[in-house]
């Protein structure tokens, strides 16, 4: 199962360490910085874009505290249709149960921790209550030092937590070439983060996804729908000791 989630991990690289920029339904900052926004160079961005824009409810009265998904491809929900990211999901989960959250789709797919901490200021705006932080992947591929990528998920996470967020780490691993020392630092930095500041992890966001049939796209890269409404599943059960009624 290692082993396959490894492949995974390495497709990721493949197209979303390109520079891709996507996103699902959700409300996303990412679309107010879309004028901005360099143009794709791997992939085309899913349909659906205008009609999303279009409907984005008006959420400037909404008194709601705000949960962030903040992290690349796999937030964004790239590729999945309009509304089926797993920040979608998420929020349709928080309503049916009665918790009364706004979730803003804060996925950029490409992104790096470095790319995050540079998000940081427009990501602290929304004053979050809850963020789920979900980067690291493009940055062990590319083999950079493990000092370098933890130092980055550090100040996310430390800047998220000094501005009142309650922060949940969503983790992601690293294919056994590039050696179990490499590798077993990389997981570990994960863990050492959730200690080091005593918040919820997810060892592997497409945990009951990954290799399941109709969850995966063609691409064997990102989620479904019907993934990302299980990845949900997995973040809801992440940060439900986080949440308040």
């Amino acid at each position: 199962m290692r082993k396959v989630q490894s492949l995974l991990i390495l497709s990721i690289f493949l197209m979303a360490g390109a520079g891709c920029h996507a996103k699902g339904g959700s409300e996303s900052a990412a679309e107010r910085r879309a004028a901005g926004s360099p143009a794709p160079l791997a992939a085309t961005e899913p349909a659906g874009e205008a009609e999303d824009t279009a409907a984005k409810t008006d959420t400037a009265d909404d008194a709601r505290p705000v949960i962030v998904c903040f992290g690349d491809s796999l937030t964004a929900g790239y590729g999945a249709p309009s509304g089926q990211s797993y920040p979608d999901y998420l929020q349709a989960d928080l309503d049916r149960l009665g918790y009364h959250y706004r979730v803003v789709n804060e996925g950029v797919s490409g992104n790096t921790p470095k790319d995050g901490v540079e998000r940081l200021p427009e990501v602290l705006a929304l004053h979050p209550a809850i963020a789920v932080v979900e980067f690291g992947g493009n940055d062990g591929l590319r083999g950079l030092p493990i000092s370098e990528s933890r130092s980055n998920l550090d100040e996310i996470v430390k800047k998220l937590k000094v501005a009142g967020a309650r922060v949940a780490i969503a983790g992601i691993t690293l294919p056994p070439n590039y050696g179990a020392d490499y590798v077993r630092q990389f997981d570990d930095t994960y863990v050492v983060l959730a200690k080091k500041y005593r918040t919820p992890i997810l060892p592997f966001l497409l945990n009951n996804v990954y290799g399941v049939s109709g969850m995966m796209q063609q691409d064997s890269i990102h989620a479904t729908g019907k993934g990302n409404r299980v990845v949900a599943e997995n973040v809801l059960k992440l940060i439900q000791p986080l949440l308040k009624k």
